[in-house]
């Protein structure tokens, strides 16, 4: 385990998560994505079952750190990256997938690391960071249509058991776009639980994500810098530590 990663689990273990118990898990993400096929735009969508709040079977207990370390230490996986034109992905099976709760109140969410490890996009790289992610505009260029997210949304919603609202529950890039997470590789994208009180689909993960690009960035302005890979592997192992974790792996120019 790297020396970070080593000080991820320092940083967590104090904090409890609670996970669900586990039913059919996904084989592995590799063997996830060889398997996949592709539904065209035009089939039909599922329909979402709508409730007030998101579900979250839990009888066992467990650290954040330790629901995530088994992807964490794996090499992380590489997307077909930005498409001139995305069809709706295959989802894990319908009540295969477990959010790991943080803090529910504070709308804390992980991943279930067998559904959704995070994929990165071949396309950004650490020598092109000026003319990709540190671009303005470059996310709404690779992002796919909302015709295509919004199917494979209510899908991965019943993978995740999910019965919440869809208007405040965010189809995330587990591993951002602004961070070179792959634009619509299925092990990259899930239904982000909210708080209880949120009224859009904004959320605490959102912020983390615009600190790590800006350190990121830093590169290509001879100021400390965050390398990308890192910031890469950061947000897959816990994104709720990895703003505090990234002041201290920061490099020089």
């Amino acid at each position: 385990m790297s020396a970070f990663l080593a000080g991820a689990c320092a940083t967590t273990s104090a904090r409890k998560a609670t996970t669900a118990p586990p039913t059919t898990p996904v084989a592995s993400s590799t063997s996830a994505i060889s398997a996949t096929a592709t539904i065209r735009p035009g089939t039909a969508k599922p329909t979402p079952t709508l409730a007030a709040a998101p579900s979250a079977r839990s009888t066992s207990v467990a650290t954040p750190t330790a629901a995530q370390t088994a992807a964490a230490t794996r090499t992380i996986a590489i997307g077909a990256g930005p498409q001139t034109h995305y069809t709706i992905e295959r989802q894990p099976p319908a009540g295969s997938c477990h959010y790991t709760v943080v803090d529910a109140a504070m709308g804390e969410y992980l991943p279930d690391p067998k559904c959704t490890p995070g994929a990165i996009s071949p396309a950004v790289t650490q020598d092109n960071l000026a003319s990709t992610i540190c671009k303005k505009g470059y996310t709404k260029s690779v992002r796919p249509p909302e015709d295509v997210t919004d199917a494979e949304k209510a899908a991965n919603a019943a993978s995740y058991s999910y019965t919440g609202s869809l208007k405040t529950a965010e189809y995330d890039h587990f591993i951002p776009l602004e961070l070179g997470g792959d634009p619509n590789d299925p092990r990259n994208l899930w239904v982000e639980p909210n708080d209880a009180t949120a009224t859009t689909v904004n959320n605490p993960k959102d912020g983390v994500e615009s600190s790590l690009n800006y350190l990121v960035c830093n590169a290509i302005h001879g100021k400390p810098y965050l390398p990308l890979a890192k910031a890469q592997e950061l947000i897959a192992t816990n994104w709720t530590t990895a703003k505090v974790l990234a002041r201290q792996l920061l490099v020089s120019n």
